[in-house]
């Protein structure tokens, strides 16, 4: 349908700020064998003629892959890796639990690690040692990750997975093929009217889709290179899987000064010891929680409780889905997360952030915990900035929610972040309708339109449980951060740990304009039932941004100003407020 988007205030994004301190795998003597004609996972790469076979890259690949579908292993290892890291990898491959995943009818099927790190807290909720690796594994022929832990003390996996329909984030190997394929294809070279550098390309990494081809239909392994001209920048879709461009397209991208040079490495090192690898405490106000930045979800706070009682085990920001064309549907599924051992394409560029919660008369009614992302171009086009951010009212309310800072590839996107947050204890939620309360009895999902009835305070749903009772009141450009609405798709789903509490890897496409967001998959293909269970909360609020000047919105400019360049953000804020109810 057709969203309507409120014309803001111009307004200013300012940000109180409290810093906290704180090798390869098998492989055959000979070399790769002739190209292996009976894989049944890809055999458009095997043996396609495209225009990409003359690039050097390709025909690596094509080697590769034709080599490892005909060897005993069935699996391609990382192209580098330490000791411990083919440890955790051997484990994985004596044990049947992990194997299964890489055939089908004993047939071999393409498969491709594509990252082993030790884990961090989120990645794994069951009780593990500090020597625990997780292995992530991209199925090319399932369109599918296999998610395994390795326990190195106690020699054997603690858990293996499958997860259908996600993809992710690719390794530095296969970024350097799709820059190659992108640089050096004739249609690129012919729409640029020049060739460009790899050096050149943006978002190399980041993966894609685009409508009426593989990228969607048959939900290939797909990025985007792009490459800025003037005020246009051409996106290269790259098929991983076929090895060829899917398509090109061109984004209006506008004019801005240069990036805005920061000192974002030299704080590398101490965001990942101190938030990444480390679970910190929070107490304040009658508040209570945990929080540390994931690899690719985020901030996340957990075990939230208000004056002693249990609220929300887990909220979390799992994906950005951003999407740059109603029709082509393409764009990008951007994660946040942290810096180092990461599949976050937009990191995390500072420690995580308290300042005081001020209203209008500047009285203190709370605080907020905050966490910048950005890529290091930015503000300059396709450079990203996101912020997410907490808030917390001394009188018990909440509010979980995210603001694009632009700049972004295009003046014509559309911003999608998919919050999550499981509830604690068993729970019932209502949704305001017809002047009622109406009891979600089954998963469901539903959309805030320009036509939603609410409550007379702006109440949509209510959640009740027996240590708390909170109304959600979704954004519709009330709040003090001049947001425009959210139009958000809001789902309840049945808590399970599989669905979430671990780390979560890209789960929907960049550039779906309906439902299917990603947590639909936890619903489909049979809604389960809500009854005496607990309650998991998806949120996912759709952001036009704008370009037009005096009306900007999830934008930024980088502009003069007493001789230097400086960023002017105009964000766009959204998520939903809960405000405590009676019990």
């Amino acid at each position: 349908m057709k969203l309507s988007f409120l014309t803001p205030v111009l307004h200013s994004f300012i940000l109180v700020v409290l810093v906290s301190g704180c090798a390869s795998g098998p492989h055959k003597k000979d070399g790769p064998s002739a190209l292996y004609e009976d894989s049944l996972a890809i055999q458009s790469i095997i043996g396609s003629n495209s225009s990409t076979d003359s690039i050097d890259e390709v025909r690596s690949r094509k080697a590769k892959i034709a080599w490892y579908l005909s060897s005993k292993s069935t699996l391609i290892p990382p192209v580098s890796m330490t000791p411990t890291m083919q440890k955790a990898l051997d484990i994985a491959m004596k044990d049947t639990a992990f194997t299964q995943f890489l055939k089908y009818n004993n047939r071999p099927i393409l498969c491709e690690v594509f990252s082993i790190y030790p884990i961090k807290p989120g990645d794994l909720t069951i009780k593990a040692s500090p020597f625990t690796y997780k292995i992530e594994v991209y199925n090319f022929a399932r369109n599918a990750v296999i998610l395994a832990f390795a326990d190195l003390e106690q020699k054997k996996l603690l858990s293996v997975r499958q997860v259908d329909q996600a993809q992710p984030d690719i390794p530095p190997s296969l970024q350097k093929i799709a820059l190659a394929i992108a640089t050096r294809s004739p249609e690129v070279k012919k729409a640029l009217g020049y060739t460009p550098t790899e050096g050149s390309a943006q978002m190399a990494s980041t993966k894609t889709s685009l409508n009426k081809t593989n990228c969607e239909r048959s939900r290939h392994l797909c990025v985007a290179p792009t490459f800025v001209q003037g005020d246009k920048a051409l996106w290269v879709i790259v098929d991983l899987t076929d090895l060829t461009v899917a398509g090109i397209r061109w984004t209006n991208v506008g004019t801005t000064g240069p990036a805005i040079i920061t000192e974002r490495k030299l704080q590398d090192d101490k965001i990942t010891t101190c938030f990444c690898e480390e679970e910190n405490k929070l107490r304040k106000n009658n508040w209570e929680m945990n929080y540390h930045i994931t690899s690719s979800d985020g901030l996340e706070i957990t075990q939230l409780s208000f004056k002693n009682i249990p609220i929300l085990k887990s909220a979390k920001l799992v994906d950005w889905h951003v999407s740059y064309s109603t029709r082509d549907g393409f764009g990008y599924s951007d994660a946040i997360g942290c810096p180092v051992f990461s599949q976050a394409a937009v990191v995390a560029n500072k420690a995580p952030t308290l300042a005081e919660l001020k209203d209008e008369k500047n009285n203190i009614i709370g605080f907020t915990l905050e966490q910048t992302y950005f890529t290091q171009g930015w503000p300059t086009p396709c450079n990203y900035n996101y912020v997410q951010r907490y808030e917390f009212y001394n009188d018990g309310r909440f509010r979980v929610a995210a603001a694009s800072i632009g700049r972004g590839c295009g003046n014509d996107g559309t911003y999608r972040p998919v919050f999550r947050m499981a509830f604690q204890q068993q729970a019932r939620i209502q949704q305001w309708k017809d002047d009622n309360w109406e009891t979600w009895n089954k998963e469901q999902w539903n959309l805030q339109e320009p036509t939603t009835n609410y409550t007379p305070e702006g109440f949509l749903f209510k959640i009740e449980s027996p240590g708390y009772s909170y109304y959600i009141e979704p954004g519709r450009g009330q709040f003090n951060d001049k947001g425009r609405g959210d139009f958000a798709y809001t789902y309840a789903t049945k808590h399970k740990a599989e669905e979430g509490d671990n780390n979560l890897i890209t789960i929907g496409p960049c550039c779906n304009a309906d439902f299917r967001q990603g947590p639909e998959k936890f619903i489909e293909p049979t809604p389960e039932s809500l009854e005496n269970s607990e309650v998991v909360i998806w949120y996912v609020p759709q952001l036009k941004n704008d370009d037009r000047v005096g009306k900007e919105y999830c934008w930024a400019e980088s502009v003069l100003q007493n001789g230097v360049f400086i960023a002017k953000t105009y964000p766009c804020m959204a998520g939903p407020l809960f405000v405590p109810g009676k019990k």
